[in-house]
């Protein structure tokens, strides 16, 4: 990690502070599990700690040691605020940019406390006063691993943080299957077994607790939604808030469903288009070289990794479709040279 700013940090925390932990809207696995994983470690320093996120989380993450003392933005706004106007210091995990933190976003840009950015996306907005962000890694999760130990407290890592960051890798990962092409984090993941994980057990919690309509969902949008285009090596998927309410869609009923785009043969991105609440939510996967986060970028104002990017839209479902099938031919021999 940057080795000023990791001063700078521990100097600003060697003493007992105020902190909020922040994550993103439609929050992840990563961004729960780096938040709660952070959640334990500071309280464990002695701070005065609360977690916050700007809406609510899949219940398929709500087994999380410590879940059940996260504030929600959206229906404890007034306890939100008064814990961001004492704040001493502020915890922006999992984003690059304040503008993530949706209708929470004002409170806390306006306030005073220093904001200190751990997150592993491209390019980062000048909203931090502190930023230890490193792309190549895993996940938030991982780089929450990373700076506990570097602050010299790696024996602070317990059971129940040590399963907050084991399911932030493992849902950033997709179950070790992307973006985690490197030694250390399975040297990490090694440690948090040896600090009493049982890894079967979370794999359970996080995958294996689909509702019916959730399952219907899945099979619906395999069978009636997809399309594929294979001359530009692309498939799609596309849901309508009607599509979302014949299933009776929770909040992370639609987690994972773009990467069944990616397991067709000879398919090198895939996307899917989700509409609900007024907004066209964007998840863009790809393979190899070609980068999802450009297109992110320059069609859809959003961004994130090389293979993994989002954005959402406030034009229909239907233009919002048309805008990304109309500029496939733009990359149509990126998308055939992949490797």
């Amino acid at each position: 990690m940057q080795k000023e700013e990791l001063t700078n940090i521990i100097n600003l925390l060697s003493t007992p502070r105020k902190i909020v932990i922040t994550a993103h809207t439609n929050p992840d696995g990563d961004a729960i599990g780096s938040g709660l994983a952070m959640y334990g470690y500071l309280q464990k320093k002695g701070h005065d700690v609360m977690f916050m996120i700007p809406d609510p989380d899949p219940e398929f993450l709500h087994w999380m040691p410590f879940h059940s003392l996260i504030m929600v933005y959206r229906d404890q706004q007034e306890l939100c605020l008064e814990a961001i106007k004492k704040a001493e210091v502020i915890f922006c995990l999992d984003y690059n940019s304040l503008g993530r933190l949706g209708r929470a976003e004002e409170p806390v840009r306006n306030s005073n406390a220093a904001k200190i950015l751990i997150d592993h996306h491209r390019d980062p907005a000048p909203d931090f006063d502190y930023i230890l962000s490193i792309i190549e890694t895993s996940s938030t999760s991982e780089l929450v691993y990373d700076f506990i130990s570097a602050c010299g407290d790696a024996e602070m890592i317990d059971q129940d943080i040590a399963a907050c960051i084991y399911a932030g890798i493992i849902t950033d990962t997709g179950s070790f299957s992307y973006s985690c092409n490197y030694e250390k984090t399975y040297l990490i993941t090694a440690d948090l077994y040896r600090k009493g994980i049982d890894g079967e057990h979370i794999h359970r919690h996080v995958y294996d607790t689909y509702s019916e309509g959730r399952l219907r969902l899945l099979g619906y949008s395999i069978s009636e939604k997809l399309v594929v285009l294979k001359e530009y090596h692309t498939a799609y998927i596309y849901l309508s808030k009607e599509d979302l309410d014949r299933f009776n869609y929770q909040v992370g009923d639609t987690e994972d469903i773009v990467n069944y785009g990616l397991s067709v043969a000879g398919i090198n991105l895939a996307a899917l288009f989700t509409e609900r609440d007024g907004v066209v939510r964007i998840s863009l996967r790809s393979k190899g070289n070609f980068s999802v986060n450009d297109i992110a970028r320059k069609y859809f104002n959003g961004g994130g990794h090389v293979n993994a990017a989002g954005a959402n839209s406030t034009i229909s479902l239907e233009e919002t479709v048309r805008i990304f099938v109309e500029m496939l031919p733009d990359y149509k021999e990126k998308l055939t040279s992949v490797y």
